[in-house]
């Protein structure tokens, strides 16, 4: 079988228009023919005589203007053109609004339907006009003097506009007065008023509004129920606001979720906490959703104002179950169990793994083992709270952290479960500790538990870390001698560490001897190879592996293209990337967002921000949300163009969509606002990042040193060597150097010497330079 071709010819991506060219002549393509102009004596007239200096006042221009609409009005009763003309004319300063009512009355009889229909434009353009709102509420009171009535719409627009440009208070009076004479209102008008009245504390006056609805004749919509409940909760009034809660339902409308919150909030506040919760319930049946955080933290903090914290952490637990995980759970339910605690009430082992899981999932570890430790000698811990923590803390480098909670848990006479092993296993091959991991592997058959497939996997990731290939390749020996069964995940997993050993070359032999041994590869694992034979720059030995994919009936997937795509791109063709772009689309595989970013990172790093831009365009088009990667590319893209204020607004933007920032964003903002020479900017970002618990590396040190040490504040650049020691980030040698540089010309030559020796105690190997840069001892 012929595998299918993997490049196909195609036209380029980047039109040779820009596309604000291409949508200006979309636009006028698409543009609908212009309606035929108006009588030519119409047109002069209103050329002219609203184009006079503003001396000439008087009843010259309203004359001209009565003239020109009965001109109108007779050759084309039904025409917009009329309404062209009362708008410049009522946006013209020149004509007083007394006097354009009268005006248009001129032309056309009061009690007509014609004259309803112009003074309502007239009374709309005025009201929407950014202007004095005086001029509206002139205006309609001439046209009530002449006995003309505008109808609903513009009545509400003049509603908005005294809302907006006086008060709620001139509002809610002519909105009386509306009603005084009889005029005609609908729910709208209600709405705005109501609003207005709400927005200006006149909650009261809100609700008298609803009330007298039903006698007027008027049925409220949604938004009027939304409003007057808001009022209501407002004035604290819990039974009128669970009345027309009901009513609302009764009339067929369905309530939205902040409607019920501020139901349950209010009776929350005065303390009827167990309708609270039965609402709580009622909404959850009648709407079919699950407690969202709002709600579930109002009802906990009703539970524990009135001294019901299990029933808070119950809420907690269904919250948490249901899958409400938003911010602000947490902290909620931490501060619970502290009051709990205080108040000499111990959650359950259950209500409490809770807590510590969803701090775990904010990491917020810090409190998670500060709670840990208030009733770490109760007994409430059991082998999975303490598993749960260790399985972070190791995940996340904090090794030390995860030895302290492995010690605790044995003093504590708590057996690990394999599980538990696994997890402190993992934080060891994580911190590239493999001599403490081995120790802890062979401790294992003796607690009885015999490494299975998931150890020997975990050791071999820890090897494979260190770029010590044989040995975890050693381990698989070892599995087929104690009849460990191997399977697919462990086989990929070599596979894909003799890629990342940079010993790509041996991919074909060793692939092989798995083959003979039963293994059948799969769609991941030629992924790994041909990702492998991409990193190393061997475009070549990747297509024939496609091949070999191809001709064993294996189908590509997005992630063999992705990786094709970014070598593509990482060897500069970008048009064998972009036509591999359209071959996907062809054979409808939608690129995800790593094939896109591929494009945007060659892009920066060529400081072609243009096309970078376009092709986050084309990812937004797609539907695709950009990750940390994409923002990371552009934040690269502009520091190396010191376009710091550009690259700052990509970090804005990322933490607007609520996108975590990593270590290597922080730390490339960090290096671009130090070589740009603001520091302090620089510090900030280092206190956000710590503050977010996101940990620094060696790059982020040295950025910072080399900017401490460029702005003379050398104290403060050896204070970050404590830092990076409470953080557990082993200094480099460029940092070292740049330290000792800096006390050479500072003419502190025993600093120097004894950071030289601090830097050998370290295990940090000094280099050349440094030695350059040191002064011979007499001893040279």
């Amino acid at each position: 079988m012929r595998p299918p071709r993997l490049l196909a010819a195609a036209s380029s991506l980047f039109p040779r228009r820009s596309l604000n060219t291409a949508a200006a002549a979309a636009t006028s393509t698409a543009a609908p023919s212009s309606p035929a102009p108006p009588p030519q004596s119409a047109a002069q007239l209103l050329s002219t005589q609203f184009a006079r200096p503003s001396a000439a006042r008087g009843h010259g221009v309203a004359d001209d203007l009565a003239s020109s609409l009965r001109a109108l009005l007779a050759s084309s009763p039904d025409g917009p053109h009329a309404f062209h003309l009362l708008r410049a004319a009522a946006l013209d300063t020149r004509l007083p609004p007394n006097e354009l009512v009268d005006a248009v009355l001129s032309a056309a009889d009061a009690g007509s339907p014609a004259a309803v229909t112009l003074l309502s434009h007239v009374l709309t353009c005025l009201s929407r006009a950014a202007r004095n709102r005086a001029a509206a509420a002139a205006a309609y009171s001439r046209m009530v003097k002449r006995g003309v009535v505008p109808d609903a719409k513009s009545r509400t627009d003049l509603l908005v506009a005294t809302a907006r440009g006086a008060s709620a208070a001139d509002a809610l009076t002519l909105f009386d007065e509306m009603r005084c004479r009889g005029y005609y209102a609908d729910a709208k008008m209600d709405d705005v008023v109501m609003r207005a009245c709400v927005g200006g504390g006149m909650h009261g006056d809100a609700v008298r509004l609803f009330d007298e609805m039903a006698g007027a004749g008027v049925k409220p919509d949604e938004r009027v129920y939304a409003i007057t409940i808001t009022g209501l909760c407002k004035l604290r009034d819990a039974d009128r606001a669970v009345q027309v809660l009901g009513k609302m339902m009764e009339a067929g409308l369905k309530p939205r979720d902040f409607m019920y919150n501020s139901v349950v909030g209010v009776l929350v506040k005065v303390g009827r906490m167990d309708e609270a919760l039965r609402l709580k319930d009622q909404m959850l049946l009648a709407t079919g959703k699950k407690m969202d955080v709002i709600l579930a933290t109002t009802l906990m903090h009703g539970c524990c104002l009135h001294g019901e914290i299990g029933k808070a952490l119950d809420l907690f637990d269904e919250a948490v179950r249901d899958g409400c995980d938003a911010e602000g759970m947490t902290d909620e339910a931490y501060k619970l169990c502290h009051q709990m605690i205080e108040q000499g009430l111990l959650p359950s082992t259950y209500e409490f793994n809770l807590v510590i899981k969803g701090l775990l999932r904010d990491k917020q570890w810090k409190d998670a083992i500060a709670l840990f430790d208030l009733v770490v000698d109760t007994g409430v811990p059991d082998v999975f709270t303490y598993g749960c923590l260790i399985h972070w803390l190791s995940k996340h480098c904090k090794l030390h952290e995860a030895v302290n909670l492995w010690d605790k848990m044995k003093e504590a006479g708590v057996k690990p479960s394999i599980a538990t092993y696994h997890s402190l296993l993992l934080g060891y091959c994580e911190k590239g500790c493999m001599d403490e991991a081995l120790k802890l592997y062979s401790e294992m058959p003796g607690k009885g538990y015999p490494p299975n497939e998931v150890t020997y996997t975990t050791l071999m990731k820890g090897y494979i870390k260190k770029k010590a290939f044989d040995k975890a390749y050693a381990l698989l020996n070892e599995m087929h001698q104690n009849g460990v069964s191997c399977g697919e995940y462990t086989y990929n997993i070599l596979i894909n560490g003799l890629c990342m050993a940079d010993r790509v070359c041996e991919v074909d032999e060793i692939l092989k001897r798995f083959l003979s041994e039963g293994f059948v590869p799969t769609t991941m694992t030629y992924n790994s190879i041909i990702n492998g034979f991409v990193k190393a720059g061997m475009m070549g030995s990747a297509l024939a592996m496609y091949r070999q994919m191809c001709e064993k009936g294996i189908t590509p997937n997005i992630v063999t293209y992705t990786s094709f795509i970014d070598g593509y791109c990482r060897t500069n063709c970008c048009d064998l990337a972009v036509k591999l772009l359209i071959y996907m689309r062809r054979n409808g595989i939608q690129p995800d967002i790593a094939a896109y970013n591929a494009f945007i990172n060659m892009f920066c790093k060529q400081g072609d921000m243009s096309h970078a831009l376009h092709f986050l365009v084309l990812l937004l088009k797609d539907g695709l949300t950009p990750d940390v990667t994409v923002y990371n590319s552009f934040v690269t893209g502009y520091k190396n163009l010191k376009m710091m204020t550009e690259a700052s607004k990509f970090y804005y933007s990322m933490i607007k969509q609520r996108i975590v920032a990593d270590t290597e964003i922080y730390t490339t903002l960090i290096d671009g606002f130090s070589k740009v020479g603001n520091v302090a900017f620089a510090l900030e970002l280092y206190s956000e990042m710590l503050a977010n618990h996101n940990i620094p590396d060696d790059k982020t040190f040295t950025a910072l040193t080399h900017s401490l040490c460029r702005s003379g504040d050398i104290d403060g650049a050896k204070r970050l060597l404590d830092d990076m020691r409470r953080l557990d980030v082993c200094p480099n040698t460029v940092t070292y150097n740049m330290l000792i540089n800096a006390h050479i010309r500072d003419g502190k030559l025993q600093e120097a010497f004894q950071l030289h020796d601090k830097m050998l105690s370290s295990g940090v190997v000094p280099d050349d330079t440094t030695y350059n840069i040191l002064p011979p001892t007499s001893n040279s």
